[in-house]
């Protein structure tokens, strides 16, 4: 490790005294984890031991990972004899643009060139300011929604650039208010983060702002990194949310230039252990991470590609994955209609209901009284001209099974019932 000593300071003093180790000064502007301030928050409360602790606080999905995808990747474990190319598979990256072109109606637009497999779209997110964002420029800035998930705030962080928050409340839908925003800061944007549906609100975009935003990005020269991680979990078999290369076609853009969408198999098929999904659309742009990927080291491994075949080529256990998902909303929003009376999100697995006291206060009260864990709303978010946009609202997922969601609803609503 490289030292430096400070001024002042002579040989054969402490290292504790004399030295410190060079490191990234921009690490030092990264907030705690949301999860790292709900355990400070709750640390020293011991909740009641006849109910069993319930955690509706973290999005992990809790059904089976699909019994097909499983074999799969058992059965190709001799491939870990082989190094996987950065690249993925020809087989692989034709799945994966096979699905975007029967979800999104892209008609074969997308081909295998335009997609490059990831370790999940999280690890993909953050590295993707990492590689576009020039920080030589004056005023490099990465836009966000805000709430928003944290690794967005990070990455731009790293990467040398300024975070401007997108408030997304009620007013706006739910979803980041363009009009917001002046004509000097879309010149600084180089990345804008969409998250369709929102995490933790379910708001989704509708094409016709998709499309304004893709106009903003040519007239102000800035990516759109769509993460629509969530999208496949809705509640309407007709009406499945759209898309960031779904807008941008059926304006007539083949090449889907400053577009690119991240997508997953850890909610939409319950694998968030095989650190599997992919980044798509402009060609360009993905020729440069691909090039920035091998450096990075980051290639996904063979069996894992070959399990991942296998998920995005069924739609059954999609289909059925949403079915708990629906039942699970129907139950909970009843049992809460007289209490908090949350909304039903336009899509995901999370519930983002107002609470009547501040946000952190309810989420100890809860679990010191219920042995029920929800996140305060203000942890996903950050101040904005005085306002935090999640304080008085809690983040709760319906991830765990029906029987556990029901009996944390009957908890919340008895916790709420004496506030």
């Amino acid at each position: 490790m490289r030292i430096h000593r400070r001024k002042g300071i002579m040989p054969g003093h402490s290292p504790s005294e004399s030295a410190t180790p060079r490191m990234n000064p921009d690490l030092d502007q990264l907030h705690p984890y949301p999860f790292e301030k709900l355990r400070q928050l709750l640390q020293g409360i011991e909740p009641p031991a006849d109910r069993p602790h319930i955690a509706l606080s973290i999005g992990e999905p809790k059904h089976p990972a699909p019994h097909f995808v499983v074999e799969s990747l058992i059965a190709h474990t001799h491939q870990l004899s082989q190094y996987p190319l950065t690249r993925g598979t020809e087989a692989l990256r034709e799945a994966m643009a096979d699905w975007l072109n029967r979800r999104f109606a892209l008609e074969g637009r997308i081909d295998a060139q335009a997609v490059l497999p990831v370790n999940g779209t999280r690890e993909a997110l953050f590295a993707i300011a990492q590689c576009l964002v020039d920080r030589s420029a004056p005023r490099p800035t990465v836009m966000m929604p805000n709430p928003f998930y944290q690794i967005y705030e990070g990455a731009a962080l790293l990467a040398g650039a300024r975070p401007r928050y997108l408030p997304c409340g009620e007013e706006t839908g739910f979803l980041p208010d363009l009009d917001a925003v002046s004509a000097e800061e879309w010149r600084d944007c180089q990345l804008i983060y969409l998250c369709s549906p929102g995490n933790p609100t379910g708001a989704v975009m509708d094409p016709a702002s998709l499309q304004r935003l893709i106009r903003l990005a040519d007239e102000h020269d800035f990516i759109i990194a769509s993460d629509e991680c969530y999208s496949e979990i809705y509640f309407d078999e007709d009406a499945p949310p759209p898309g960031l290369l779904q807008a941008a076609a059926e304006m007539g853009r083949d090449g889907f230039e400053r577009c690119l969408v991240f997508h997953s198999l850890s909610k939409r098929s319950n694998l968030p252990g095989l650190r599997s999904g992919f980044v798509a659309g402009d060609r360009a742009l993905i020729e440069r991470f691909l090039l920035y990927r091998t450096y990075h080291g980051c290639a996904m491994p063979p069996a894992t590609q070959s399990a991942s075949i296998s998920a995005w080529g069924d739609e059954d256990h999609v289909r059925a994955n949403r079915e708990r998902y629906r039942q699970k909303f129907d139950a909970v929003l009843d049992i809460l209609a007289d209490n908090l009376a949350p909304q039903r999100p336009d899509a995901g697995f999370y519930l983002w209901a107002e609470t009547p006291i501040d946000d952190r206060e309810f989420a100890r009260r809860l679990y010191a009284e219920q042995n029920v864990t929800v996140l305060p709303g203000q942890f996903l978010s950050r101040p904005v001209a005085g306002r935090n946009p999640g304080q008085d609202h809690v983040r709760m997922a319906l991830v765990a099974p029906l029987e556990e969601c029901r009996e944390a609803a009957l908890r919340i609503a008895e916790f709420t019932s004496t506030l």
